[in-house]
Order: C-alpha cells, then structure tokens, then sequence
C-alpha cells in the first residue's frame, strides 16, 4: 500500500483556510463548509502518487515539478482541478469550464459520497493527466478576440451585405478595422469611423491597405 506524504501546510490550510481574504481563520471561511470533502479529495489524489504542496494559498499535486492537479474550495463547494483540463478525454463528460479560462478544468462536489462514487473515475483522470504532463503536449492557447463595438453591430444589423463583406475579410484585416473603431471613447466618433470606411470593406480592403475610392 502507498504511503501517502501529507504536507503539513495543507493541514493549516484545511483549518485555516488559504488566508487569502479577511475570512481566513475564522467561522466564515469558506474552507470550513467543505473541510471533508476536501480531505476525501485529497486522499485520492495522494494515493495516485503526486506530490503535496502549497501555491497561492490552496493544495497544489506536482509530478516531478509540474503542476497536475489543485484541490480548492468555492462558496458553492469543493472542487479539484485540472491544469490541462482541456487536453484530457473526459469519457465521462464531468469535466467544467470556469469562464473563460481555456486549460484548467474542475469537477464540483458538495457532498463526500459523490466523491466516493466517482474516486476510480478521479484517480484514472489524474493518472491520464500525468501522462499528457510526461508526454510534454502543450495546451494551444487561442487568442482573445477584441470585443466588437455596438456602433459596428448596429450597422451589421442594418445592412446585411455590410456584415457579409466585413467577415469575407481576413481576420487580420477585421481585427484591424475593430481596433479602429473601438478607440474613439465617443459613440457618435466611432460611427464616423464606421461610415468613413464602409466603402472600403465591401471592397474588401483593408484598413491599411492603399485605396482610391
């Protein structure tokens, strides 16, 4: 049987919580609603071998270094994360996105026999997490889109064959023209900005490309 190494910095943390806030160490700790299912938690992950640790407040499992898995608490509940959430199969379809985030992923749990129920499942994930950490597969981080702005949006609603020869363009070409008409901290500017050019993206032309109209 594998002997588990607990770190002594999580059990502070399983008391006092990550004190990261004001609530650290008191009965309004978050931490304290969800103490065992977090202890479950994290005897599932030991017991697959990582390494126990402490980042930024909350238990971190290492393996040879590299950060694997988390195990936290939200208001709502317990949760473990993956670091590369997105790279595993998640055959069982558990796995969350939290906002925008584009590798971690985590499963929720509010109650220690969900977690039971699923601990086979939870110890072949992060064993699968280990070997993407091992085989050295990176995530593809995709780059955040610049918002469009509404003055552009009201346009395209108004003119559809506006829309369709504004998405024909390049997307660095869009991206160039969303940048331009989103300085202007005034709306009636950026409308200008908007007419000034519509000519030359139904064109398609781009933003700085020579025209002569």
């Amino acid at each position: 049987m594998m002997k588990f190494e607990f770190n002594p910095h999580v059990d502070k943390y399983l008391l006092d919580g990550c004190m990261r806030c004001k609530y650290g160490a008191t009965p309004q700790c978050k931490v304290n609603n969800w103490r065992k299912e977090l202890e479950s938690l994290r005897q599932i992950v030991l017991a697959t071998g990582l390494t126990e640790e402490i980042k930024w407040g909350a238990p971190v499992y290492t393996h040879n270094g590299k950060n694997i898995v988390s195990v936290g608490a939200l208001k709502e509940s317990a949760t473990i994360g993956f670091f590369k959430g997105v790279l595993l199969a998640d055959k069982y379809k558990i796995l969350q996105q939290q906002g925008n985030i584009q590798s971690a992923r985590i499963i929720k749990f509010t109650n220690t026999e969900d977690i039971q129920k699923v601990k086979a499942i939870l110890k072949s994930y992060i064993l699968e997490a280990v070997a993407i950490e091992e085989s050295g597969k990176k995530v593809e981080f995709k780059k955040n889109p610049e918002p469009i702005p509404d003055e552009l949006l009201e346009v395209f609603e108004q003119e559809p064959a506006f829309k369709k020869a504004f998405y024909d363009l390049t997307p660095g070409r869009r991206r160039g023209y969303i940048i331009h008409f989103s300085q202007p901290k005034q709306s009636q500017t950026r409308i200008g900005r908007i007419l000034k050019y519509k000519e030359q993206i139904i064109n398609g032309i781009g933003l700085h490309d020579e025209y002569k109209s």
